[in-house]
């Protein structure tokens, strides 16, 4: 990728962003341990433990080892469709602010689908698989994210005329900028909860309750949720519940990475599924795995009633 205004500005490859702000990641997670600690238990499901520790740092390190290895595919990609792009975006400060939200539109689309599509469900499970909140719950990541295909989202953004390194920059930006929502530390933050994406709106996105699931998938701005009908307050009677609806309760990496994997292709391989529910199992919403399910139960228990009418059997009760 060849240097633009922005490289030279930064004096680093965008794509270090994260690791530049580590120190201040980590020192922002020892601060809320201590304030926990302080809290003496006014925060249960926010308590740093070891193993749910160690368990999030290890899944950010395989999901950064990995997302090396796919950035070098998505520069070749990105720089290829900025060849052929529709305009020439100059970098000025109107062009910051158009990509800032550009980037956070497109970034709710790509979130809502990673909800709403199993193929991406696999993968952004593993975020939400730990039934605790804390900072160091944004570190807990996928490392098939380049296989489910996080980086096609932001192909329009490239073939509009915006520098491949500097939506990557807009992306990482916004990342880092969800590290510090993930916290039950703060509280709500008055007329910030109208358009910002809080640390309120995000717990209620965390949650596993039936009010909170799929609520709530902005980046940095909340807007698109109250636009498009996804929007959900926290609500103070209803604390969300961590985790997600069929809990892994585990710590091993490679589970965590692979459990929704190995349980979509095993729903796909099911006996008796019709081609389309199939695909269904694929790339329908998460949930489609047990409607078939239950339809396939009850396909096959009327097809044994039908055989014992005709055996002359009276239906068992």
């Amino acid at each position: 990728m060849s240097p633009t205004p922005l490289t030279d500005l930064l004096g680093f490859d965008p794509h270090l962003v994260t690791l530049a702000l580590a120190p201040a990641f980590l020192l922002a997670m020892a601060g809320e341990w201590m304030h926990l600690r302080r809290g003496q238990g006014a925060y249960p499901s926010a308590t740093y433990t070891w193993a749910d520790t160690l368990s999030n740092m290890t899944l950010a390190g395989l999901y950064q080892a990995s997302d090396v290895l796919a950035a070098l595919l998505t520069i070749v990609v990105y720089n290829a469709l900025f060849d052929v792009r529709l305009f020439d975006i100059p970098f000025t400060a109107w062009s910051v602010v158009l990509l800032f939200v550009v980037q956070d539109f497109v970034y709710y689309w790509f979130h809502r689908a990673h909800h709403r599509i199993r193929w991406f469900w696999c993968s952004h499970v593993v975020h939400h698989s730990s039934e605790k909140l804390n900072l160091s719950t944004a570190f807990r990541q996928s490392v098939t994210y380049p296989i489910t295909g996080m980086w096609l989202f932001w192909l329009p953004i490239v073939l509009i005329g915006f520098p491949p390194e500097t939506v990557i920059f807009a992306v990482a930006i916004s990342l880092a900028y969800q590290f510090f929502i993930h916290t039950q530390a703060v509280g709500k933050l008055g007329p910030l909860e109208w358009f910002l994406n809080t640390p309120s709106h995000h717990r209620a996105h965390h949650g596993r309750n039936p009010k909170y699931i799929d609520r709530n998938y902005g980046g940095i701005l909340i807007v698109w949720d109250r636009l498009f009908g996804t929007f959900v307050e926290e609500d103070a009677n209803e604390q969300p519940d961590y985790g997600i609806p069929r809990q892994v309760r585990t710590h091993n990496p490679v589970t965590l990475n692979f459990h929704e994997w190995r349980d979509m292709f095993a729903d796909v391989r099911a006996p008796g599924l019709r081609p389309l529910e199939r695909l269904e199992m694929l790339f329908g919403p998460p949930e489609v795995a047990n409607r078939v399910r239950m339809q396939e139960f009850l396909r096959q228990e009327h097809e044994e009633r039908e055989m014992e009418r005709v055996k002359g059997i009276e239906p068992s009760s």
